[in-house]
């Protein structure tokens, strides 16, 4: 889930940078960028990955 969430951030990132819309600075593309950066980091990381715990019956 946060891997799709990192992709969607990449892609505001290039909109924004592709369109050359000009944002203030908290929503500049590289600010955004780092943001996906930090949330594919969290993926690797394993955090929010579906857990699942096996019971014996």
């Amino acid at each position: 889930m946060l891997a799709i969430a990192a992709a969607v951030l990449f892609f505001i990132s290039f909109l924004i940078n592709a369109a050359d819309i000009d944002t203030n600075d908290v929503f500049s593309s590289t600010n955004i960028m780092l943001l996906g950066l930090t949330v594919l980091a969290l993926h690797l990381a394993g955090i929010g990955a579906a857990r699942t715990s096996r019971h014996r019956s």
